[in-house]
């Protein structure tokens, strides 16, 4: 860029290009740059300072954009870690009762099947007292069908 032809371009937020001549750019007559702002001397050319209007008001768009966003981000973020927290307290809670109605059950359960098999042993030995029953039970119908043979009914 060193020819007196050399241009530099400026986008604005709408992709719009303006070329601005370099000489302007060094010209120290052109602009004079106090703080951090640019005072534009009377003499200079009407594209350029159109086209630092533009790049000036789309950063400044730009910027309040930003802001917004990253504000909207903050409040998203705080809201979302707060639900995070939230949600894990609740999951904890639930855990612990699933673990105490686990522990629960399978107690009950271990009493349940210790019950079953005490049941069990007691009906090992209901086989040969229902043995004893049917014989029982034999014997006092022999006895009835004697009785009614012999003793007619009154």
């Amino acid at each position: 860029m060193d020819g007196e032809g050399a241009e530099h371009t400026v986008r604005n937020a709408g992709a719009e290009a303006i070329a601005i001549p370099e000489e302007n750019i060094k010209n120290p007559d052109v602009e004079q740059e106090v703080g951090s702002e640019v005072l534009l001397p009377s003499k200079a050319p009407p594209d350029l300072v159109m086209a630092l209007q533009i790049v000036e008001k789309g950063a400044y768009d730009a910027a309040g954009s930003l802001t917004s966003l990253l504000s909207s981000l903050r409040l998203a973020l705080s809201q979302v870690t707060g639900s995070s927290v939230e949600h894990m307290r609740c999951y904890n809670d639930v855990a612990g009762q699933v673990q105490e109605s686990a522990l629960d059950a399978a107690s009950k359960g271990n009493r349940f099947i210790n019950a079953c098999m005490r049941l069990n042993e007691e009906m090992k030995s209901m086989g040969s007292l229902a043995a004893q029953l049917k014989l029982l039970r034999q014997t006092v119908d022999n006895l009835d069908s004697l009785v009614t043979h012999y003793l007619p009914r009154t």
